[in-house]
Parts: structure tokens; C-alpha cells; sequence
């Protein structure tokens, strides 16, 4: 995900306080936990340069896409193999990924133009595409009505059919929009915004703004998980560094525990009711569900300095890692088995 606009004085601040508070965080933190995941496989990425974002996942094929931002190309991997198909060049950072099974197309959505695209996920090539003009970012994909929902620019939410490829709709409020879950049913959106501290709570049927909570003491809202059955959003902060759950319908602050900092991906698995976090200073956290207004920490498990994107893969319980070439070392897929 992008940091917005934070170029200015403003957001430099704010950078260096999410930098030290992580580095806190982490120091008093030890690792344990580490028998819940297992280290499967490393696939190294030699040629993939710069910045990763988001990863998806075509879970019939085991195949990954990842959103190389700094590289500006989208790598297509081969889980079961263990090495690159595919890369698509010709992108301008790409952000958000979502395979769509029901057109088998990859959906790209690129921060630098705005522009989404969408590719043939056999044979690579370009379909179509929709401007939204500026910093498209995250994506989600409701395959039950074959619809995509991206985050662009400096507030807005573009509604998309997958099988006519076009437009139906858009939400606009104030703030570029990182992290965003929706509701399959009701189509109710929920959408961090960071640079104003609060959650937009969206009706995607009538296209509006119904609601915002606005965040006290907590900045860098970033990631965004939802469990539908307890009506529970799991938001991940950078300052502090903390994992909040939060009552979707109301609003209500549940529970908030410390977690790794620099956070970017957290995932709730509804079969072991556990949440999995990874965060850019090294570390994959792991909570557990007690019950929807109790949660513990499992797991704080050293991964790789820089690796702040993931994918978990809810059918066989595995959680692919994106790590940036850093110090030396080459951008890898670090692919982890829970074990229990």
C-alpha cells in the first residue's frame, strides 16, 4: 500500500513516529510461538527489485501473484513447482492483485497511473482496462456476485463487474484508502484512512457514505481483516503497533493487543479463528479468537526484515511471505505451514 500523499512535514513525522515505535515494540518483544508455522519453502525472486505490495492467489493452480511495485511488474509463481512463470512488465506500480476465477483474469490496479487492468490468466495477455486516474491500491474480489472493489485516490472506492468489465459505481470520501473489507451480503464496506485516523463505514448498494469512526490515540490504520459471523474488523496500527478488533456494526473498540510493527497484511481465518499478521521489521504475529470479544497472543515469529506483504491460503492453512531484496539478499516467497 502507498502512504498517501506523505511527502509533507506532516507525514515525514509521522513516518519516524511509526519507525520508532516499531523498533520499540519489537526490542521488548521475544519471539515465541515459533512451533505453529513451519518454513516450507523459500523461492527466490533474483530479478524482482524495489518494493513489494500485495499478493493473490489462484488457489485451484497453487499459482501466486505479486504486485513488485519497485520493479513494476506483476510475478506469477508457481507454488507446487517452486519457481516464476510469468512476469508482467509494462506496469507503473502496481499495488493491488486479485486473481477472478469466474473470467480466470488477473486484476492489476496501478498506484502510479490509476490505471486497472485486466490480463487473460492463461495466456497473459491484456483484456481491458479502467482509469480511476490516481494511486489505485488494495482490491477485493467478491466472487459470489463476480464483483472487484478498488481503493484509488484521494478518496474513493470504484465498483467493478467482472464480467462485463466495466464501472457500476464509485464512493468517494476524504482520504486515500489503504486497507478495506466488504460485507458479501449486505455490501457494506469498511475502509482505513489513515491520514484522517478514522473508518469509513460505506453502503455499497446505495453508493454512500453512512457512517465514520473516527480513531483516538491510534495512527497508521493500514490492514483490515473481517469476521463476518461475529460482526468483528481486525485493523492493524503502526503507531503504536497494535492488532484492535472492533465491533463492525457499531463501531465499539473490543480488544487491542501489541503486535509487530510496519504492518501491512492481516488475514482472519475463520476455520481455526486466528488471526495472522506480518509486519515490515521481521516478525509473523499469530492471535487466537477465545470468543468474539476475547483474544490472546499465540506466536511472534522472526520472518525476514522488510516483509510486510502476505497472502494466507485458507484451504490448506499457509501464509506466503514477500520479502524485498535487502542487505544483499534477494526478494524470496517464503511460504509457512501452520503446523497446529
Amino acid at each position: 500500500m502507498k502512504l498517501g500523499n506523505l511527502i509533507s512535514v506532516k507525514g515525514i513525522k509521522l513516518l519516524l513516529i511509526c519507525s520508532l515505535a516499531g523498533f520499540a515494540n519489537c526490542k521488548s518483544q521475544k519471539e515465541f510461538g515459533s512451533d505453529y508455522l513451519a518454513l516450507e519453502k523459500v523461492i527466490q525472486l533474483p530479478d524482482v527489485i524495489g518494493r513489494i505490495d500485495h499478493l493473490a492467489v489462484n488457489d485451484n493452480h497453487r499459482i501466486i501473484y505479486v504486485a513488485a511495485l519497485g520493479n513494476n511488474t506483476v510475478e506469477i509463481i508457481d507454488l507446487s513447482a517452486g519457481k516464476l512463470i510469468h512476469s508482467i512488465k509494462g506496469l507503473l506500480e502496481p499495488q493491488g492483485v486479485e486473481y477472478l476465477s469466474f473470467s480466470n483474469s488477473i486484476f492489476i490496479a496501478n498506484g502510479g497511473t490509476g490505471i486497472c487492468n485486466f490480463f487473460d490468466a492463461t495466456t497473459f495477455q491484456p483484456a481491458t482496462s479502467i482509469n480511476f486516474n490516481d494511486d489505485a491500491d488494495d482490491v477485493r474480489y467478491s466472487p459470489t456476485d463476480k464483483t472487484v472493489y478498488v481503493g484509488y485516490g484521494d478518496g474513493g472506492i470504484g465498483i467493478i463487474s467482472e464480467e462485463s468489465k466495466k464501472e457500476t459505481g464509485r464512493i468517494t470520501f476524504s482520504g486515500h484508502p489503504e486497507g478495506f473489507q466488504v460485507d458479501a451480503k449486505t455490501k457494506k464496506i469498511w475502509v482505513n484512512v489513515p491520514e484522517a485516523h478514522v473508518i469509513e463505514v460505506l453502503d455499497g448498494q446505495q453508493l454512500k457514505v453512512i457512517d465514520q469512526w473516527k480513531i483516538k490515540g491510534l495512527h497508521a490504520n493500514f490492514p483490515m481483516a473481517y469476521d463476518s459471523l461475529h460482526h468483528r474488523l481486525f485493523v492493524g496500527f503502526r503507531s503504536p503497533a497494535k492488532l484492535v478488533v472492533f465491533d463492525s456494526e457499531s463501531g465499539k473498540q473490543v480488544a487491542s493487543l501489541p503486535c509487530t510493527d510496519d504492518t501491512d497484511d492481516l488475514f482472519y481465518d475463520a476455520d481455526t479463528k486466528r488471526i495472522v499478521l506480518s509486519g515490515g521489521t521481521g516478525y509473523i504475529d499469530i492471535f487466537k479468537q477465545d470468543d468474539e470479544n476475547n483474544y490472546s497472543a499465540m506466536a511472534h515469529i522472526s520472518s525476514r526484515k522488510g516483509a510486510r506483504t502476505s497472502r494466507w491460503i485458507p484451504s490448506t492453512h499457509e501464509l506466503v511471505l514477500a520479502a524485498p531484496r535487502r542487505n544483499g539478499q534477494p526478494a524470496e516467497l517464503r511460504i509457512y505451514k501452520m503446523t497446529k
